[in-house]
């Protein structure tokens, strides 16, 4: 392969060198901050052998090439350009700048629960593996694995120890990562996230129960007030707000500090005065939103039902083309947290669907075109990948490109969606949105075989209405 003549074409086809301003690569992407992303021809991309694909996300002009390839045409990129590669965080900047509000703030929430999403999935998974060996009717007729086997329950016991510690100390890894991200010290975030979940506090799961029953609140009477001695176990909410203000009165304080003392007063400063702000009504306000958002979210999928799955199963691809499915991660991690209350998440079977939509999609795509190599090689590979839970390659690279794939998506997405919300079923872990997503799901009300019937519905008819589209006058030049 000509490297220096598939970067030159590549460079020409986004808009030549004046409109790249910032310019980086990944394992298999070009990831590029572009001035103006309407001079990019796509046609002109998407002809060329060394493009698997293209997207657009969080300000980033995407091109997929592939591992092995993909440096060297960047360093191709770079020798014409004269540019030096940005660095990840450098590009994420500039790609920022071209965000709209609402976009920051989704990439907001993506920064800071991303990265303790593998904390959330491994504790997760482990309560799927504790549900096998705690839930009965699934060996055994009306009895579980440990009620017949009573040799299994001390693992059991261990079991849920360790699943329910990253959810129950959930503040503490949102304080150091929602810290870091709004510019303050994360160890200080990690710190406030301690006092919330303190053993001394009456516990976030007992609170409600202990208002329900009518009994008193531990609190602390202090220069009149009467604030409550309530944790905030398995809180996302109360933990974000806290982190926000917590960073801004650091950093406003390391500005006027003097040096000599800054190591010691900025941190008991910051920590004293956004615990007491925090136990005093930041902390209730925010619990209480908490609250209502995780149980209006749970009362529109009990009660929407399947013209609830529907719609969601319907939107769910065009949301993820938007970019803002990154912000669901925080509601997921609420419902899952409170699980013995919600029941889990909905959110995490939908995606599946839609996973597996885009997937029977491109699937399609490969048995309907004939002339295209290049297409078909990208639709194989890029179907099994999304069955698997990773659906960029067949979104962007065929389905989206072919149109009537994407359509076909969309419609076995909302049926897919509308049986599994028919049969209420939820996660009690996040994991991959695909086929291996059967240990996430509860056990509850048959959720594993809905959660499999619903994943053969979806294929079927995604594949079928596919098909069927290809038929139609205006998609015949694509085969």
């Amino acid at each position: 392969m000509n490297y220096k003549k598939s970067a030159e074409n590549i460079i020409q086809a986004i808009g030549g060198e004046e409109n790249i301003d910032a310019m980086a690569h990944c394992a298999t992407r070009l990831r590029l901050v572009l001035n103006d992303e309407s001079k990019v021809q796509e046609k002109q991309l998407s002809e060329m052998d060394v493009v698997k694909g293209t997207f657009s996300t969080g300000g980033q002009y995407q091109i997929i090439i592939g591992s092995g390839t993909v440096n060297k045409v960047f360093a191709a990129m770079e020798q014409i350009t004269g540019k030096e590669a940005s660095t990840s965080s450098e590009v994420k900047e500039q790609g920022n700048k071209n965000m709209n509000p609402f976009q920051r703030f989704v990439k907001m929430l993506s920064d800071i629960f991303v990265p303790i999403i593998p904390a959330i999935v491994a504790g997760g998974l482990l309560m799927g593996i504790n549900n096998i060996l705690t839930a009965p009717g699934i060996f055994y007729d009306k009895q579980s694995l440990i009620q017949v086997h009573d040799q299994f329950k001390g693992l059991a016991e261990m079991i849920n120890i360790f699943a329910n510690a990253p959810f129950t100390l959930l503040p503490i890894l949102i304080g150091f990562s929602a810290s870091k991200r709004f510019g303050g010290n994360p160890f200080l975030g990690a710190a406030l996230g301690m006092i919330l979940v303190h053993p001394e506090l009456m516990s976030a799961y007992d609170y409600p129960k202990a208002l329900e029953a009518g009994k008193s609140i531990p609190h602390w009477d202090l220069f009149g007030l009467k604030i409550n001695q309530v944790g905030y176990q398995g809180q996302v909410l109360p933990m974000l707000v806290a982190s926000y203000i917590l960073a801004t009165i650091e950093k406003g304080l390391r500005k006027v500090v003097p040096t000599v003392l800054d190591n010691l007063v900025t941190p008991l400063v910051s920590i004293l005065t956004t615990a007491f702000v925090t136990f005093l009504f930041v902390g209730p306000l925010t619990r209480t939103l908490g609250y209502w958002l995780s149980d209006g979210l749970t009362w529109l999928y009990e009660f929407g039902g399947v013209i609830g799955g529907l719609i969601f199963g319907l939107l769910y691809a065009p949301i993820v083309i938007t970019g803002i499915h990154h912000s669901f991660i925080a509601v997921e991690t609420q419902l899952i947290a409170d699980s013995t209350k919600t029941g889990g998440s909905f959110i995490f079977p939908i995606a599946t669907m839609s996973n597996v939509a885009q997937g029977a999609a491109a699937i399609a795509a490969f048995v309907i075109v004939k002339n295209n190599k290049k297409l078909k090689g990208v639709a194989s590979a890029a179907g099994i990948s999304s069955l698997l839970g990773i659906t960029e390659p067949a979104m962007f690279g065929v389905n989206l490109k072919l149109k009537y794939p994407f359509i076909g998506a969309i419609i076995g997405s909302g049926i897919g969606s509308a049986y599994v919300a028919l049969f209420k079923v939820k996660a009690i872990a996040l994991g991959t949105a695909g086929l291996p997503g059967f240990i996430s799901i509860s056990g509850a009300h048959s959720g594993w075989l809905h959660y499999g019937i619903g994943m053969v519905i979806t294929f079927i008819v995604t594949f079928g209405v596919t098909y069927s589209l290809s038929f139609k006058k205006k998609y015949r030049e694509v085969k």
